[in-house]
């Protein structure tokens, strides 16, 4: 699984623009199944997307088809880990 921590880096003007192709990002791929988590930070200084069912390969692939990436909106920092414990409403994340 995969924490896709994301930082907006140029005004949320701009972001706002690139908004509406980035939703369309996001619900293509929950639609395949890749991500399963995601929202904005409070502040309004990125988001955070929750990732599984991928390699980091292909999951770099994903992330580079993302508005916010393609026109240099945002930074992503991906951190690979495992869910070994969940709360039971989401047991179905765990992992190994």
């Amino acid at each position: 699984m995969f924490l896709i921590d994301v930082r907006y880096v140029v005004p949320l003007e701009e972001v706002d623009a690139a908004l509406e192709g980035h939703v369309a990002f996001l619900k293509e791929n929950y639609a395949k199944g890749i991500f399963v988590l995601s929202g904005r930070k409070i502040p309004r200084t990125g988001g955070v997307i929750l990732a599984r069912n991928v390699s980091r390969e292909e999951l770099d692939a994903v992330i580079a088809a993302d508005p916010f990436k393609q026109r240099g909106l945002a930074t992503y920092e991906i951190t690979e880990f495992v869910a070994g414990m969940t709360a039971a409403d989401v047991a179905v994340l765990r992992e190994g």
